[in-house]
């Protein structure tokens, strides 16, 4: 195989000269450290005598600097902090109104006050004071609401419900609070309910002031919106037969609508539902609906709580009041038409959608599309949702003027997200 052959005189020889050399080298390289750090250790503690002084003074100098700086920042920062708590409340609008103003009345000075909490900074919330619940776009009408706040304290209101929505229509709301009392009317000849759903009540029980029509028979001769044609006529009208009986493919039955609805309908949000039939065919059905309307024209609020439903007197700028996945149904019309800007219809939608439960209904019901730009801007911010089409129809119906409009209907159903 072979053999091995070991050369110790020449090996050890070479063993013995490689070990000198590595030994000379850990002396050298050890010597050069503890060289160095003598050095280094002269240099941190050496220092001359007539120098120690001014060190000394250099660093209670530099301290000095060091505390003004931080002073400095901690004080930048305190004023940084009021100027952001300033701009939250100016936000807000409670504080961007002038109370100094000349001619601003008492009662609003009184209510706009703020009031310190009389424990202190609540721990759980961490305010400090309770402030007036009041639209910030107040300001922007402040003869106005000075004017709707001067009034006789426990007296009788003004009579100026009117000017009161002229208010909320331009985005002041919520409405200050008054100490007054409304007029009252007596309510006499309501029915009981369900016969109240679609039994005519004297004209006396409704407040016809600020309105160009006085009595019902005016109503019913004028087209007051879209949605509300004769529609406070409830015993020989149309309103009879709406929601049971379809003029046109855009028309939905409740009935076929209800059985979508998965888990059961049993309480609705109606938008600008008009004198509130839809809600009188859904209580028909043992299902509650909220109906949210103004006072524009015609006395809606009243009208509907004569039938013996609820009203919910509202703007579609105010956010409902109305907390998150209650209503297995929103029902809207062209009260969602938010005179066609893009983004407010965003917000509106986002609140419906907040309001929907999963699986709920949301139903679009002949929503006036005046262009095709209009139609395809609302298709895509519904598929922004994620909603499941289960009735999906665009039709064309013939207006007064004999011109073809087009209206979109729809019935949707909010899905379930994580």
């Amino acid at each position: 195989m072979g053999s091995v052959s070991l050369k110790i005189g020449d090996g050890s020889a070479r063993f013995k000269r490689a070990t000198l050399c590595s030994s000379t080298v850990n002396v050298l390289m050890l010597f050069s450290v503890i060289t160095t750090n003598l050095f280094a250790l002269y240099a941190f503690t050496y220092s001359p005598k007539d120098h120690h002084a001014n060190a000394v003074h250099h660093t209670h100098k530099n301290i000095s600097l060091i505390s003004e700086q931080v002073s400095l920042i901690l004080s930048e920062i305190d004023s940084s902090q009021k100027k952001l708590t300033q701009m939250e409340k100016e936000l807000l609008g409670y504080d961007s109104i002038d109370l100094s103003r000349p001619n601003i009345a008492n009662e609003l000075k009184l209510f706009l006050q703020h009031h310190q909490l009389p424990l202190g900074k609540d721990s759980r919330t961490g305010i400090t004071e309770m402030v007036a619940s009041v639209g910030h776009t107040c300001e922007k009408s402040m003869d106005l609401l000075s004017q709707y706040m001067d009034y006789k304290v426990n007296g009788p209101c003004p009579d100026d419900w009117s000017f009161a929505q002229k208010l909320i229509l331009r985005g002041c709301e919520p409405l200050p609070r008054r100490r007054c009392f409304p007029r009252t009317i007596p309510k006499a000849g309501l029915q009981s309910f369900p016969i109240s759903l679609w039994k005519n009540v004297s004209d006396k029980i409704f407040t016809w002031s600020g309105l160009a029509c006085k009595n019902l028979e005016c109503l019913n001769s004028k087209k007051l919106n879209r949605d509300c044609a004769g529609c406070f006529d409830i015993v020989k009208g149309y309103e009879t037969q709406r929601y049971i009986k379809a003029r046109g493919k855009n028309d939905f039955l409740i009935d076929d609508v209800l059985a979508m609805g998965s888990g059961g309908i049993r309480t609705g949000f109606d938008i600008g539902g008009g004198s509130g039939t839809f809600a009188a065919r859904m209580a028909e059905r043992n299902v509650t609906v909220i109906t949210a309307n103004l006072n524009i024209e015609a006395p809606f609020s009243e009208f509907i709580s004569a039938r013996g439903l609820f009203p919910l007197y509202l703007s579609l700028d105010h956010r409902f009041p109305l907390y998150d996945n209650v209503f297995d149904l929103v029902h809207a019309s062209n009260g969602l038409d938010v005179g066609g800007r893009p983004e407010k219809l965003e917000f509106l939608m986002f609140d419906i959608d907040r309001i929907l439960r999963a699986g709920g209904l949301f139903w679009l019901d002949n929503f006036y599309c005046s262009n095709d730009d209009k139609k395809m801007a609302l298709t895509r911010l519904i598929e922004r949702f994620g909603y499941k089409k289960l009735k999906w129809v665009v039709g064309e119906k013939i207006n007064g003027s004999g011109k073809s409009e087009v209206y979109l209907s729809a019935v949707l159903q909010k899905p379930a997200r994580v």
